[in-house]
């Protein structure tokens, strides 16, 4: 049933940025509870809002964070940089496109993740410091 939510949606077209696509899972293999949860992944990543209701387009969208954090270590950290914030990427927007009487990450959240992003001299710690406190709220019961 999911798959045909994803097939007939506009999350079944891939929308993470590409060089994310060897370290994350593929779109369409994605298990979503219902199209509205597919719209707000895809929403994470693009700061598109197609569909969607009580939403703000444009950035911060994670496809634009990714960038940033890669201009700002460098090539020298890239090859270190871009799996672990590709895979912190899904682990987040696949928790915070859930429905907001569920979801354990929230907008709030998001926020101080991005001021956390911001403020860290080495952006390699940022992302490690980012995934220490999600995964913290992924371990929190849900509801």
């Amino acid at each position: 049933m999911l798959a045909g939510l994803l097939a007939g949606s506009a999350s079944a077209q891939e929308f993470v940025r590409g060089d994310c696509l060897n370290v994350v899972q593929p779109t369409r293999g994605l298990r979503f509870e219902d199209e509205t949860h597919a719209r707000w992944y895809k929403r994470f990543w693009t700061g598109n809002c197609q569909d969607l209701n009580l939403c703000f387009p444009g950035s911060p969208n994670w496809n634009d964070i990714v960038s940033k954090l890669l201009v700002k270590g460098g090539p020298a950290e890239k090859p270190a940089l871009l799996p672990k914030a590709c895979r912190l990427g899904q682990l987040i927007g696949m928790e915070w496109a859930r429905d907001r009487r569920i979801k354990r990450i929230s907008t709030q959240d998001l926020k101080r993740f991005s001021n956390i992003l911001d403020d860290a001299g080495d952006p390699l710690k940022g992302v490690e410091a980012v995934e220490v406190k999600a995964r913290a709220l992924l371990a929190k019961p849900q509801g």
